[in-house]
């Protein structure tokens, strides 16, 4: 687990941001994002929390794994299942493990409202730590919010996307 603290998210990386996020930055912010959104009818809130915790656990053995290094989704999964399955049994199975393990399937296979809120919450990080790199650093990361355009799937990660890009355009 140590390594979700070092590892640089590699989008950043590779667009030459000083001091980029690490994985454990992103998965924290959007456990807290998960905490302070409004109640949502028929979403439960404390599973969303949790869910935007392990939602990236398996990149602790994989890395962080872009669409930049030429590997197929179903390769990406097929890797990170597996280093899931790992991580499981180091914990020695049991509960805690299986709670891990189906928050992880659930977010992965977006097979429940948390699921995609979560999915939601993970697109308005990257775009908010985006426009956060644009604004301190003065690269140009249009690409990222592009890379999001029209794939937000709940009321709430609309409005939060829409909440960043206004403060884009307000910032440019």
């Amino acid at each position: 687990m140590v390594t979700l603290k070092t590892t640089k998210r590699e989008g950043w990386v590779r667009r030459g941001v000083n001091a980029p996020e690490s994985i454990a930055d992103h998965m924290y912010r959007m456990g807290v994002m998960a905490l302070i959104a409004a109640d949502l009818p028929g979403v439960d809130r404390d599973k969303c929390v949790k869910m935007a915790i392990v939602h990236d656990i398996a990149e602790a053995i994989v890395g962080d794994i872009t669409p930049a290094d030429g590997i197929s989704k179903d390769e990406k999964s097929r890797r990170e299942r597996a280093a899931l399955e790992d991580m499981c049994k180091l914990l020695g199975g049991g509960p805690r493990a299986k709670e891990i393990s189906d928050l992880w399937m659930e977010y992965e296979e977006n097979s429940s409202l948390e699921a995609k809120v979560v999915k939601d919450f993970d697109k308005v990080e990257m775009i908010l730590q985006a426009l956060e790199y644009e604004n301190e650093q003065g690269k140009d990361l249009e690409e990222f919010f592009q890379s999001t355009a029209g794939k937000f799937q709940t009321d709430v990660g609309k409005a939060w996307a829409a909440e960043v890009a206004s403060r884009r355009k307000k910032s440019n």
